[in-house]
C-alpha cells in the first residue's frame, strides 16, 4: 500500500480533530477525501505529508513512517496545497527548476520540459507566473508537485476557483496522473468525486463514516428504501398512493406526476401499477431515482453547520 493510516488520533487542546482514523490507499487509486468544514480533512492531509505529527496512531507512506522516517517519506510525496504557494515573480521554467533543484533532480532541464509537456504548459512556459490564469497556475502547482517523480500525490482542493473549461482540463490531467501514481485529493465538489475518483472516504467530526468505491457511493443510504418517479395518465390522490404497502412518502412533482419514497428494498412497482389501474388510470412512466452524491453526503454528515477548530 502507498498510504496506510492506522488508528490516527489528533488532539488540539480539548479539541479532537481525528478519532482513531484508519484507511489505506494503493498505487493506481485516486481517492477523494471528503467532509464538511472542520471534519478533519486538512489535519489528516497535514499528517500524511509530514507537516504535523499525530497524537497517537501511525501513518506510513510507501513503507516509511511519517514520524520516524520523515525525510524518506517526503521524498515519495508530491503536495499541492489548497492555496497554491507559487513565487509569482518567477518565470515558469525558472520556478520549476528552482523546485527541482531543492529535490536534487537529475537531468533537471530535461525534467522541467517533461513536466511542462505533461501538464500542458507549453504555450505559457515563457511567462512569469503572475501573468498566468488560475487554471495555468494550478498546472504549475501540479508540475512542481511532480517534478521529483513522487509515487504519491496529495492534492487539496485542486480545482477550486476554476472555470468549467479549466475544471475539465485539470480533471483529465489528474486522471492521467492517477494511472501511474497514488492520488489522494480533498474536495467539496461531489461532481468532481464522480469525475475523478475511484473511491471516496467521507470523514465527519474526526471519524470516517464511509469508505467505498465511488460507483457504490449512491447506494449508501441511512434508510432502507428507494425513490420512484411516477407519471400517470389520469388523476390519483396522495392518500391513495400512500395506502400502498411499502410507500412511506409521496410528493407531487406536477399534474399526475409523483415522487414516491419507499421504506422497503422490495420491488413494489406492480402494486403501484395495480393501484393506478384500480383508480381508472394507467402508468405512463415509472423509474427509479438515482440518489445524488450530495444527498449521500448530507445523510452521512448531517446538516450541522457548526465550525470545529481547523488548524
Amino acid at each position: 500500500m502507498s498510504i496506510i493510516a492506522d488508528q490516527v488520533t489528533k488532539v488540539y487542546g480539548k479539541q479532537n480533530a481525528l478519532n482513531g482514523v484508519s484507511f489505506d490507499i494503493a498505487k493506481g487509486e485516486i481517492v477523494g477525501f471528503l467532509g464538511p468544514n472542520g471534519a478533519g480533512k486538512s489535519t489528516m492531509m497535514k499528517i500524511v505529508t509530514c507537516y504535523i505529527p499525530p497524537t497517537t496512531g501511525k501513518v506510513s507512506v510507501c513503507g516509511y513512517d511519517v514520524m520516524d522516517q520523515s525525510i524518506d517519506a517526503r521524498k515519495c510525496i508530491g503536495y499541492l496545497p489548497e492555496h497554491n504557494p507559487l513565487y509569482l515573480d518567477m518565470y515558469v521554467r525558472e520556478y520549476l527548476a528552482f523546485v527541482g533543484g531543492i529535490y536534487k533532480v537529475s537531468n533537471l532541464r530535461k525534467r522541467v520540459e517533461e513536466m511542462i509537456d505533461m501538464v500542458g504548459l507549453g504555450v505559457e512556459a515563457h511567462k512569469k507566473i503572475e501573468a498566468l490564469s488560475k487554471g495555468y497556475r494550478q498546472r504549475v502547482g501540479l508540475a512542481q508537485a511532480m517534478i521529483h517523480n513522487p509515487q504519491v500525490l496529495i492534492l487539496d482542493e485542486p480545482t477550486s476557483g476554476l472555470d468549467p473549461n479549466q475544471l475539465s482540463e485539470i480533471r483529465d490531467l489528474i486522471i492521467r496522473i492517477g494511472k501511474e501514481k497514488t492520488v489522494m485529493l480533498s474536495t467539496h465538489i461531489m461532481q468532481e468525486v464522480e469525475a475523478i475518483c475511484n473511491r471516496a472516504i467521507i470523514i465527519h467530526k474526526g471519524n470516517i463514516v464511509t469508505d467505498r468505491p465511488t460507483a457504490e457511493l449512491r447506494n449508501t443510504m441511512t434508510g432502507s428504501g428507494y425513490q420512484l418517479e411516477l407519471e400517470l395518465s389520469g388523476t390519483i390522490s396522495k392518500n391513495q398512493l400512500m395506502s400502498i404497502p411499502g410507500v412511506s412518502a409521496v410528493e407531487s412533482i406536477s399534474a399526475n406526476k409523483w415522487l414516491i419514497t419507499t421504506n422497503t428494498k422490495n420491488d413494489i412497482r406492480k402494486e403501484i401499477a395495480d393501484k393506478a389501474t384500480s383508480e381508472g388510470s394507467s402508468v405512463l412512466t415509472m423509474m427509479k431515482v438515482e440518489q445524488k452524491l450530495e444527498d449521500v453526503f448530507k445523510q452521512l454528515t448531517g446538516s450541522q453547520q457548526e465550525e470545529a477548530v481547523k488548524p
